[in-house]
């Protein structure tokens, strides 16, 4: 009995350790950094399976809406709060928000915004270069779309790069802990179609039809969504700007994204909490951030430099432009990923108030 418990014991610890992104990673890779493991991806793929078993549970007008919903809040708490308040700092919120929105964001089953943040920056600073961990250009499409995060030097945990972040308790617990937001929401739609089922038998709805829908299909396609930006926002699309990498503006992936198809915009320029600098260029991100900061929600909104709304032809990547924000690798110390940020904006980075 005793060698049971034991074993039992043993099991369970492998278990945490698995999950703690404290644990150090190559506890479950191989030797090969390089190589992707699809051990580290099994739950990836066992999300896309579990979509099938749409076939049994059916479908309801108020499951498809659920569904709607979390996509779209929760595409937003990426492209509006893991990329343009943790990644790029351009505007400025309370720590109450912050804390709403990276729980939100963790939902998503993309793991923290600090290791979120981490490897953004990391991007931006070796864009389309060999060290970009999802460049079409140098490791092809499927690794840059979505395999790149099964290797494990792209899995290893970097929350604490963004020393600007990793202050926070709060924060740091849901990046070493990132299954957390995520199982609450698995069981939240699952107890919302239960209930919807026992109060209002109409809508058609139950626990596992509200469970495929509201959590497995909403966050396959809100992954896919998102992982365009890395795979096809390299290649689809047209550059306005030369910015040395091969990001392109793109009105289909700004349509699915809520904003960041603008991506050649925004590597020509990052300090703005704008992807669209034109007003036709819809960005529905920006538009919330603003609605957040006329609430006083937000606030310190970095605009779009008013030269950069003027026709002008296409400037180049070079450090004599004031407006270049790729920073290459050698000017840019290992393991700080507050150094991916471009130069003047190191002075005017924000925090939670």
């Amino acid at each position: 009995m005793p060698s049971i418990i034991s074993q039992i014991g043993r099991t369970f610890h492998s278990i945490i350790r698995w999950l703690d992104n404290d644990t150090p990673q190559g506890a479950t890779f191989g030797p090969e950094d390089k190589r992707v493991s699809h051990l580290r991806l099994a739950p990836f793929w066992a999300m896309h399976l579990a979509c099938l078993a749409v076939f049994w549970v059916g479908t309801s007008p108020v499951a498809i809406a659920v569904a709607a919903a979390l996509y779209f809040v929760r595409m937003h708490a990426i492209t509006g709060w893991y990329h343009r308040y943790f990644s790029h700092r351009t505007f400025k919120t309370g720590r109450a928000m912050q804390f709403i929105f990276a729980f939100i964001g963790n939902s998503s089953a993309q793991r923290g915004a600090l290791h979120w943040g981490a490897h953004h920056r990391d991007h931006h600073r070796f864009s389309d270069e060999q060290a970009d961990p999802h460049s079409p250009r140098r490791h092809g499409f499927w690794v840059s779309h979505m395999l790149w995060f099964g290797k494990r030097e792209n899995s290893t945990a970097k929350s604490r790069e963004l020393k600007d972040f990793a202050k926070y308790p709060e924060l740091m617990f849901l990046d070493r802990f990132d299954f957390v937001a995520p199982l609450c929401l698995a069981f939240g739609t699952a107890a919302l179609g239960w209930l919807l089922n026992r109060m209002a038998p109409g809508l058609r709805t139950n626990g596992m039809q509200m469970l495929v829908w509201g959590f497995f299909i909403s966050t396959i396609a809100l992954y896919h969504g998102t992982f365009f930006i890395n795979s096809l926002g390299h290649i689809m699309g047209r550059q306005r700007y030369r910015t040395g990498d091969d990001s392109k503006n793109s009105l289909l992936l700004a349509l699915i994204t809520l904003g960041e198809g603008w991506h050649n915009n925004h590597h020509h320029y990052a300090n703005t909490v704008r992807q669209g600098f034109r007003w036709w260029e819809i960005d529905v991100s920006f538009y919330i951030l603003w609605g957040f900061s006329k609430l006083g929600l937000v606030w310190d909104l970095k605009p779009v430099p008013k030269h950069l709304l003027e026709d002008q032809p296409a400037k180049a990547a070079v450090p004599g432009n004031p407006d270049w924000t790729h920073v290459p690798a050698s000017a840019v110390k290992p393991g700080n990923a507050d150094a991916a940020m471009p130069k003047p904006d190191e002075t005017r980075f924000s925090e939670a108030a």
